[in-house]
């Protein structure tokens, strides 16, 4: 008989349907932990719970509720940015918790032309709010930023002005305000640091010290998509935005952070996920590209400590990710990649698009349309969406052009 660590065998004695991946078959959103099948919307509601539950205490952990005080500070507001075409606005989110405090900005461009209220992708970035485009009214930011062979702008981790615009290839501001929706963006680093030697110690772990000594913790991952429900809890106060008409956008480790959001927080109206891969878009049980192992030692900071215990056991899982697309749906979720990212599975990515669609056609919607892995840059969709397109790691127009039309598809103008 097959062994398990002592912690798994608990999990399966508690949960009888996490027994399934014993046959081998993929885990059933549909199937309550007790093993009944889920029948009407009432009985989904509490499944969904079910699975927030799992996936909080066995991958992304435990996140706080609303800080105990928080306020907006609008800085900056530009009506003439990107030379007439939006309103450029500047915010900082103050918080506070037991005495501590942390903050974060907001960066947003608003289409001039477009009727407002105006719908929204608010999304995480890499480097910086002035690396997305080279707006010299955008604030530098005062935090840590990387500096690399692709990126080689910031001096002692310090941002320069030779770092403006240098990620603007994958941030199409232009494409946006084009098409109607605004655009907003948060610097990853403001939120909680992605170095291992800093890891919990910066930006908003520092509001709550408490969570980290437990299997469960307030991980790096949920962190950041905390920070986007923050930014959300703003966009509702600021009458230029219809906050009823938000996606979450994100790439890379950030696209993981984007679908943690939309399956936490039900305010975002839709999710666009770009190359998120392992702990993202990606199924672990096929045991293809990144795997659980190389997560949790590379990167320990992202997911929570519980989920280490799972290192190896990639077929295994009591879950994987068509229970994130579960979670968000029946809000429309499109999940992007391209053909040489090997290490975020692009079949694994397709695999968890067509498993999420019993749930969403369940739920009412019409699902995902796709049964076999389409030809590069063939876009398929109806409430989930996918596509793969020829190159590598990266966000790129046709990516972009992809997102615009499922955006204007599903969100109200």
């Amino acid at each position: 008989m097959k062994k398990f660590p002592c912690a798994l065998m608990i999990l399966l004695l508690a949960f009888p349907a996490f027994a399934q991946e014993l046959s081998g078959t993929l885990p059933d959103p549909l199937v309550f932990n007790n093993g009944g099948k889920v029948k009407s919307a009432g009985e989904w509601k509490q499944r969904r719970k079910e699975i927030l539950q799992i996936l909080t205490t066995q991958m992304y952990g435990t996140s706080p509720g609303r800080p105990e005080k928080m306020r907006f500070d609008v800085f900056d507001t530009d009506k003439n940015a990107l030379n007439g075409k939006a309103t450029r606005k500047q915010i900082t989110v103050h918080m506070q918790e037991k005495g501590k405090e942390a903050s974060f900005d907001l960066l947003m461009y608003i289409p001039n032309k477009a009727k407002q209220p105006v719908p929204a992708i608010i999304g995480l970035n890499f480097l910086g709010n002035h690396a997305i485009h080279n707006d010299p009214g955008i604030k530098l930011t005062n935090v840590w930023v990387e500096s690399s062979k692709m990126f080689p702008c910031a001096v002692n981790g310090k941002a320069t002005e030779a770092c403006r615009g240098k990620n603007a290839a994958q941030w199409p501001l232009d494409s946006m305000m084009d098409a109607g929706f605004a655009l907003v963006t948060l610097y990853r680093e403001e939120i909680a640091s992605d170095r291992k030697e800093e890891m919990f110690q910066t930006g908003v772990h520092t509001l709550f010290p408490e969570l980290q000594n437990r299997e469960d913790n307030f991980s790096t991952m949920a962190a950041w998509a905390w920070a986007l429900s923050r930014g959300m809890d703003y966009l509702e106060t600021d009458k230029d935005i219809d906050a009823k008409n938000v996606a979450v956008f994100g790439f890379s480790r950030l696209g993981k952070a984007a679908l943690w959001a939309g399956a936490t927080d039900e305010r975002f109206a839709m999710v666009l996920s770009n190359e998120s891969g392992a702990g993202g878009g990606k199924q672990f049980r096929r045991g293809t590209g990144e795997n659980i192992r190389r997560l949790c030692t590379v990167f320990p900071h992202w997911f929570a400590k519980s989920f280490s215990r799972y290192m190896d056991k990639d077929q295994q899982l009591p879950f994987d990710q068509h229970f994130v697309l579960a979670l968000i749906a029946p809000r429309p979720v499109y999940l992007a990649t391209a053909q040489g990212d090997v290490n975020s599975d692009p079949e694994g990515e397709f695999e968890t698009a067509k498993a999420s669609d019993a749930v969403y056609k369940f739920l009412g919607t019409k699902g995902f349309p796709g049964t076999v892995f389409p030809a590069l840059n063939q876009s398929v969709y109806a409430q989930v969406g996918f596509h793969i397109r020829p190159g590598g790691h990266d966000v790129t127009n046709f990516d972009w052009i992809q997102f615009l039309n499922f955006s204007n598809l599903h969100l109200q103008h």
